[in-house]
């Protein structure tokens, strides 16, 4: 047999896969997508059929070039076998390999295409003894989405940058994600709460057991308790006083809680959100890293369905475990939700007999194989039957015409325990908010109807309406999946580039959109409000889903798009100039301004709002040059701030659309906070370090600091980011102020005791470290272990505080130097560090540890 080729994506998955092929398969690692439209300019050729221009992508690993290595391979095969993984991302990763290393001559079968959804010796095995070729259509479904995502942030996005000041950028399912959360922020903010009042009672038997339960009011007068303001509670509790409670019914009834499908992509990122406090990203981080090494199947999927096998398994796993009475008479079944793809199994272990102690694995490689190990075994177990005791209680009425009031209470208990036998207390009966409206507790003491019951107290409890809450970001996948955006493969990528662009922040594990990304959403909105519709985006998904089945093609798809896309980009670039007339109107409430703010400079720039309103005056009168939607955006800005100079302007705030300006202009109209000029005043005694170059960025810590003084003289209030990066400029020089560890407390700059406590041990780690490896360069970026660890350290011993991003990055680095960590296999489950990694040649022999680490 001859010698054949195998390409991957990863060096884990090539490890593992090369544990189960002979000597004659030699398997390489191409690291992702190996070609791609360039980074500069469309790419795609509109003319002729949406022709895309492909690149190379320029990669160096360990400082070699890993497709020149597979080139050299694929010259000396007599088979390429391409084995991505098996969704379109992964077919086009192998097309393009093939369009790369294909010679003129070849033999129609020298290129082959396997795939398998779980790396394990049987699947592996099987999928190489039945090679396939290249589906091209998945691939061209693939190239669709990529030159429709190109398109539309190519063009958008120019338009953008002109227009928001900051912006940086729109994309074809970032934004719809992006729309979904400013809209529900504007829910929110618009939300009224309404005052209402539950009332209940706190009762006993008059016999044994007297232990006392509550129980809820549910009626008055045959409907629902609706209690509507402090008078109308006062009204109803005046009229009870007096009543005696006497129990008219108490009924039990069985109802089966059926378990919960097994994990989908989307349910698998909101389970480790809700349960873990992990972002989509790492979820899928860890996922892969589980599949790769053999443990689960492939983790980008939309189809809650199990293979025939896999339900045979799981029945022989739960009879085995926990008896016959936990597998129902036929196998559960499930369907994913319309427009699902389906294309693979749902999210389950490879083997469902290594339970989760059973293997060696990183604490969150733990929790993620635990619970799809769980959610697996338990979809394909027995209901659990759970017993519902209810009681009603009436208030005895004093006569026959005085209203009637209805008091209930239920309690809940697991009869036969089902699937919860599995997935344990988290799926447990427990209080809805349904549940709490029928007054639901955890115990009832034995009752019978007619029983009287004693009141030790009347309870009662004001209320209010609750608006929305923000999506986190499990939810707003969920919401993404539920409108149809996007696809399991970008999920976590559409939700962590909110973040990344600045466009939202993460706040108490929610999303809040940033003032960048609410105008950012506005001016998208606005210039194009059916492309950045949900239901246009979704529809897009759908087509291409037909691409992908053959049902539709490619550039038909494109064509139809594009046609509609020129009407709304021609209108976009139209409203890209300011009305001329809003302009004059500006122009004209801002001539009442008699006294005007003083120039004020931040960093090389000076900015003097007279000055600014003169030119564009002048501008608009010359006529030669149109006045653009920045510059009427700052007029509206520079209106609201001299607001209480203008006579009439509150008749043109709704006109003019100047709300959200006046609302950030009262928010930067607030005092500076208390602290806030004490820091400025110790800082200004301090000795700034130099500038310093970080990159293509110079960070400069005396002119940030001239620069927030600048401003706080002025009388603006500094913002959050500011207020952070204020607090980390003290932290820094806290050695040159004095008597700074009396202050402390008082300007609220350290970092919380259980977050240094937490992080001391890890960034301690560093200090072992002799020998570094060497700088690795991949693409443009270079990555020099020794330059980030010294800079951790050293932010440790300033500030006492990382970032998650920052301790992620720390944690990964230090497994490649396990081997020089005395402690490191003793503490890696405590701290949660990963398996030690192997560690490449180091730069040189005894190199000095970083010189601000700690002492070892």
């Amino acid at each position: 047999m001859g010698r054949n080729l195998v390409i991957v994506e990863s060096p884990a998955k090539a490890k593992s896969i090369g544990k189960y092929l002979g000597r004659d398969y030699q398997v390489l690692a191409c690291y992702g997508h190996v070609r791609d439209l360039p980074d500069k300019g469309l790419g795609v050729d509109i003319d002729k059929g949406f022709e895309p221009t492909y690149v190379a992508h320029k990669k160096k690993i360990r400082g070699k070039d890993p497709i020149a290595e597979i080139r050299k391979a694929a010259r000396e095969a007599d088979a390429v076998i391409l084995a991505p993984d098996p969704d379109r991302e992964g077919e086009a990763i192998a097309w393009h390999l093939e369009e790369i290393l294909k010679r003129k001559g070849d033999p129609a079968d020298r290129f082959q295409r396997v795939t398998y959804n779980e790396i394990t010796p049987r699947a592996v095995k099987a999928a190489f003894g039945r090679p396939g070729r290249i589906d091209l259509a998945k691939v061209s479904a693939q190239e669709a989405r990529r030159i429709l995502d190109r398109i539309v942030g190519y063009d958008t996005s120019r338009l953008l940058w002109r227009a928001v000041k900051g912006g940086r950028g729109a994309g074809r399912v970032f934004t719809v994600a992006l729309r979904l959360v400013c809209e529900r922020e504007a829910e929110i903010e618009a939300f009224t709460p309404e005052e209402y009042w539950i009332l209940g009672a706190e009762v006993r038997k008059q016999v044994d057991p007297r232990d006392p339960f509550p129980v809820r009011l549910s009626r008055i007068d045959g409907e629902k308790a609706e209690i509507r303001g402090a008078e109308a509670a006062q009204a109803v509790r005046g009229d009870l006083d007096g009543r005696p409670l006497r129990v008219t019914s108490v009924t039990t009834r069985d109802t089966r809680r059926r378990p919960r499908p097994p994990f989908i992509t989307s349910t698998l990122q909101q389970a480790a959100n809700s349960q873990f406090g992990m972002t989509p990203t790492r979820a899928m981080q860890v996922a892969q890293r589980l599949y790769e090494a053999g443990h689960i199947t492939y983790m980008r999927t939309d189809s809650p369905a199990l293979s025939q096998d896999a339900v045979a398994a799981c029945r022989r796993e739960i009879e085995s475990r926990f008896g016959r009475e936990y597998l129902p008479e036929s196998a559960p079944a499930y369907a994913g939700r319309a427009g699902a793809q389906e294309a693979h199994e749902a999210i389950r272990p490879t083997d469902l007999a290594r339970d989760p102690a059973s293997l060696e694995l990183s604490a969150d490689e733990a929790r993620g194989y635990r619970a799809i190990w769980e959610r697996t075994l338990a979809s394909q177990m027995a209901p659990a039957v759970i017993s519902v005791r209810q009681v009603e209680v009436e208030a005895v009425p004093p006569r026959p015409d005085a209203r009637t009031f209805l008091f209930r209470a239920s309690a809940s208990e697991v009869k036969f325990p089902g699937y919860l036998k599995v997935s344990g207390a988290g799926d447990a009966p427990g209080v809805s908010d349904k549940d709490a409206e029928e007054g639901a507790t955890d115990q009832l003491p034995p009752l019978a109807e007619g029983e009287t019951l004693d009141v030790l107290n009347w309870l009662e409890e004001q209320k209010f309406t609750q608006p929305p809450p923000r999506y986190s970001e499990a939810t707003l996948v969920r919401a993404l999946e539920e409108n149809g955006v996007g696809r399991p493969s970008t999920y976590a990528p559409t939700v962590s580039k909110l973040v990344d662009q600045d466009y939202a922040a993460r706040e108490k594990r929610t999303l809040r959109p940033t003032d960048l990304g609410r105008q950012v959403h506005a001016w998208c909105v606005s210039h194009f409000p059916d492309l950045f519709k949900a239901e246009f985006t979704a529809e897009m998904e759908r087509q291409l889903d037909q691409i992908e089945a053959g049902e539709l093609e490619r550039l038909a798809m494109l064509t139809a798009f594009y046609d509609r896309y020129k009407g709304w980009l021609s209108q976009a670039k139209e409203a890209r100039h300011a009305d001329p007339g809003e302009v004059g109107e500006l122009l004209g409430l801002l001539e009442a301004v008699e006294t005007w703010s003083p120039p004020s400079t931040r960093g090389k720039r000076t900015y003097d709002d007279r000055k600014f309103v003169e030119e564009i005056r002048a501008q608009a009168e010359a006529g030669e040059k149109e006045v653009t939607e920045n510059q009427l955006a700052q007029l509206k800005r520079l209106a609201a701030k001299y607001r209480t100079q203008i006579p009439d302007f509150d008749a043109a705030v709704s006109r003019l659309g100047l709300g959200p300006f006046v609302e950030q202009a009262k928010k930067n109209e607030k005092p500076p906070r208390e602290t806030t000029p004490r820091k400025l005043e110790l800082l200004g005694k301090v000795t700034f370090d130099p500038p310093r170059q970080v990159g293509r960025r110079t960070y400069d810590d005396k002119a940030f600091f001239e620069s927030l003084r600048s401003q706080v003289a002025g009388g603006r209030r500094l913002s959050e980011k500011q207020l952070l990066y204020l607090d980390r400029l003290v932290q820094k020089y806290a050695a040159q102020i004095p008597e700074f560890e009396a202050e402390r407390e008082t300007l609220g700059v350290e970092a919380p005791a259980a977050e240094r406590e937490a992080l001391a041990p890890l960034v301690e780690m560093i200090g072992h470290i002799r020998e570094f490896n060497p700088p690795v360069t991949r693409g443009k970026r270079t990555f020099d272990d020794q330059e980030f660890l010294t800079s951790i350290s050293r932010q440790f011993k300033e500030r006492g505080t990382l970032s998650d991003r920052q301790v992620a990055a720390l944690k990964k680095a230090l497994a490649s130097y396990a081997s020089q960590i005395p402690d490191y296999v003793a503490r890696r489950e405590e701290l949660g560090l990963p398996p030690a990694r192997v560690a490449r040649k180091p730069r040189t022999s005894g190199a000095e540890a970083p010189a601000d680490a700690p002492e070892a």
